[in-house]
Order: C-alpha cells, then structure tokens, then sequence
C-alpha cells in the first residue's frame, strides 16, 4: 500500500514523467533479464524480485520514463564490470530495445551538460549523475532514488522525489 504522500506525487507526474537514478535503472534491467540474478549482482544485491515487481508496477504508472547518458554511463559500466555471458549481451540488448522508438517501455533521454549541472549543485558531496539528476528534474519529473541523502538534499531544494526503499517496505 503507497502512502497519501506518494500517490499524490504518483498523480502529480504522471503526465510528464519519472527520472529513474542508477541502482533503480540497474535493478530494472537486470531483473529484465534475469529476475534471479538481482540478488547476485553488486549494486542490485539488496534488492529482491519482489522489488523488482514493485518498481515495474510504479514505472508503468508514469507516460514517460526519464534518464541521462550520465546513468546510462553508470549502468553500462557496471553492467561490463559484474555481468559475464550469457547475460551480458542480453542486457545490452534490452538497453538497445528501450532506446528505440518503437520499445513500448521507452526511455527518453535528456543531456545536460556537465558545466551546468556542477555550476549549481553540490558536486563535491555527490556525483557528477546527481548534479545532472537534480538539475534535468528541477520543475519537470518525479525523481526515482534509493539514495536517502540524496533524496534529502532534493527535498531540500524543492524538487519531488520518492525513495524507493520507502516503497520497499510498503
């Protein structure tokens, strides 16, 4: 059961969309290509297919799903770092499918450069990918995050977030 708080934000953004940060991108694909793998994978071993199931079912709910080349960098990384053949060149093959146009679980991607996401935003307590978040996100999309204090320091600045271990323990 989502709290008030998060339907009401689940509602708000619908229309315009969610930016999904990297471990919840993550735990998307590799439970897209092996549920069972989520808890063997580095970044995604606290998660479960449980969570998996929830994040598919909150990020069917929104009409677009927001991303950066940023975390798609960071996914693709770790995706080479950790993730050994067969599966390999299955993930890379659903990255490929929900960049295509035709993919009915489409990501959009926006660039924002890196001089401007760091001119404002605190790059010495986050990432260069956070900066790039909380600047594409500021009065545009929902903000998907299992990082607290990133999620804090978004709420701080206004900008509307849901920590997904929030929904994890729903």
């Amino acid at each position: 059961m989502i709290d008030d708080d998060t339907k009401f934000l689940v509602n708000k953004y619908k229309p315009k969309g969610i930016l999904v940060d990297t471990n919840i991108l993550l735990l998307w694909f590799i439970g897209s290509v092996n549920r069972q793998r989520i808890s063997q994978f580095n970044r995604t071993e606290k998660f479960t297919p449980e969570d998996y199931t929830t994040l598919v079912r909150v990020l069917t709910s929104f009409s677009k799903i927001i991303t950066t080349p940023n975390i798609l960098t960071e996914i693709s990384n770790l995706v080479i770092k950790d993730i050994k053949k067969p599966e390999l060149p299955r993930c890379f093959e659903e990255l490929t499918e929900v960049l295509s146009t035709e993919a009915s679980f489409k990501l959009e991607e926006y660039y924002i450069e890196s001089r401007i996401a760091t001119k404002v935003n605190k790059i010495s307590e986050f990432s260069l990918t956070d900066c790039s978040i909380l600047e594409l996100a500021r009065d545009r999309y929902l903000v998907l995050t299992d990082d607290s204090k990133f999620a804090g320091y978004l709420t701080g600045s206004g900008i509307d977030v849901v920590n997904f271990n929030n929904l994890r323990n729903m």
